[in-house]
């Protein structure tokens, strides 16, 4: 799907070297030989040196061979409202309108025209290109959903060249997964595996149409797995240093077992182009996805209802965690299957159904791979101690989201915080029960970024309703603390230095 192709050979080479002399003597000078050896001290022999087992690279042929022909090229048509100035109207179009990844080429390959003002629109025609790959004989497949993105007409195309008008069967943006429909029968297709059991450093292979270029090869290494970004936090994303370029965006990523483990989607670029940071989808969650679509036209996506942040080494300090590790609520849902669970802001989620959450981002991806109405259990710490908290997962498409959290304070001293209680009428302005008003930010609160007029709830997690218990809280603590701040609509929790 995204970047400039990029070339990359490794070799792995072995030397293997061993000599070994030997053999009977003959004669005077062998038995004279014999004897200077035998008046010598006797040395101890050192091991044996055993050769090192090369490491052969994975012959990724037989896997092309024999799951290439799975592998198809898609090519979208449809409309898009453009403005008259818009390069698009003046240069005519562009080959992969519906790939994310194609901005950054044309920012950077082409430029941004400015608009001369005049406000006019007209449809344009546009055309598209990905990847995707079968998964049942009769002519199901799945691709990637920004892939068929106000698609008016989808064509498949095989490796045998025959091509067959597609039928959108579903998309699920929230996942990035698409199921299309042809009709055919007895169609290759490929084998899945279990994503859980890749190993960072393992080999992995992709096959696509980067640029058009239909069922080009390219191959790498995991680097990583478990990746949430900023806008798919609900998908654990497994990191490759595959070449992905435009058009390999729904194409198939390969184990070195011939087995479908993810469906490349994504890349990371400041330059616009393929930089070896590639992103895949998990290829459960895929199928999950498509079961749902094929069972009821649609897919529904489990909700907790928090906003969760980062722990980090001041965090960890403030809330006396042994390292720097977990989901830190910052927002609560009012009604929400967090709140009726009792979780608080300040909680750190530490382990889901005994699955540990390291980073943040593990809580999202992880309630993401379960449905509405599954009941998980979750290790919290709260005040410095843990506990455990029961939580029925709710429907992310239900819209009674409500606004959010709990308590309020703050408090002042080496925080460098100058602090007002809030009149009633800021309280009903901010939604907020309590909360101190920010006057003045400096010292150590100004450095992490805390400013004037915000709101502070809470301090270590602990709701405060005055200046003294805000001074009594910081009192208690050693190297830093972590503020809930309230600015505008959105909570966040502040690290804050002390030392």
């Amino acid at each position: 799907m995204k970047s400039p192709a990029l070339k990359s050979t490794r070799l792995v080479v072995a030397l293997l070297t061993a000599g070994a002399i030997g053999g009977a003597g003959v004669g005077a000078f062998n038995a004279m030989h014999a004897r200077a050896v035998a008046a010598q001290p006797v040395a101890v022999a050192s091991p044996p040196i055993v050769a090192a087992t090369p490491m052969a690279l994975p012959d990724f042929s037989q896997i092309t061979e024999r799951y290439g022909p799975a592998v198809v090229n898609i090519s979208v048509t449809g409309t898009t409202k453009v403005s008259d100035d818009s390069p698009m109207v003046q240069g005519g179009g562009n080959a992969f309108p519906n790939d994310p990844i194609f901005e950054f080429f044309r920012r950077f390959q082409q430029g941004q025209r400015p608009g001369n003002g005049a406000g006019g629109q007209q449809e344009m025609p546009t055309r598209g290109e990905g990847s995707g790959f079968i998964v049942s004989s009769d002519g199901v497949i799945l691709t990637n959903a920004h892939v068929v993105r106000d698609a008016k007409e989808v064509t498949v195309k095989l490796t045998d060249r025959r091509e067959f008008r597609a039928k959108v069967l579903g998309a699920d943006p929230k996942t990035d997964i698409a199921v299309l429909k042809i009709d055919a029968k007895n169609l290759p297709v490929v084998i899945l595996g279990k994503p859980g059991n890749l190993k960072v450093g393992e080999w992995v292979l992709a096959i696509g149409s980067p640029f058009g270029f239909e069922n080009t090869v390219t191959a790498g290494v995991v680097s990583a797995k478990g990746r949430s970004l900023p806008d798919d936090s609900a998908v654990p994303f497994i990191q490759t240093d595959v070449a992905i370029n435009p058009g390999n965006s729904g194409g198939p990523l390969f184990n070195t077992r011939g087995e479908v483990v993810g469906i490349n989607s994504q890349i990371y670029t400041r330059s616009g182009g393929y930089q070896g940071v590639s992103f895949a989808i998990p290829i459960d969650m895929a199928v999950r996805v498509k079961d749902q679509i094929l069972t009821t036209g649609k897919v529904e996506h489990a909700r907790l209802g928090v906003a969760v942040q980062e722990v980090n080494q001041a965090f960890a300090n403030s809330f006396k965690l042994d390292k720097p590790e977990g989901a830190l609520v910052s927002t609560v849902v009012k009604g929400s299957p967090a709140d009726k669970a009792g979780l608080q802001s300040g909680d750190v989620i530490r382990k889901v159904n005994g699955q540990p959450i390291v980073s943040s981002g593990d809580l999202p991806a992880l309630i993401g791979m379960a449905a509405p109405g599954d009941t998980i259990k979750m290790e919290v710490w709260r005040q410095g101690a843990p506990r455990e908290l029961t939580a029925r997962l709710a429907n992310a498409n239900d819209k009674s989201v409500q606004v959010a959290s709990k308590d309020g304070a703050s408090g002042h001293g080496k925080l460098g915080l100058e602090l007002r209680p809030l009149q009633p009428d800021e309280k009903q302005e901010a939604g907020v029960d309590n909360g101190l008003l920010v006057q003045q930010a400096s010292g150590a609160a100004a450095m992490a970024g805390v400013q004037s007029g915000d709101v502070l709830l809470s301090v270590n997690g602990v709701s405060v309703k005055n200046i003294e218990q805000v001074r009594a809280v910081v009192a208690k603590s050693d190297k830093s603390v972590a503020l809930l701040i309230q600015r505008g609509d959105s909570k966040i929790f502040v690290p804050v230095n002390l030392g």
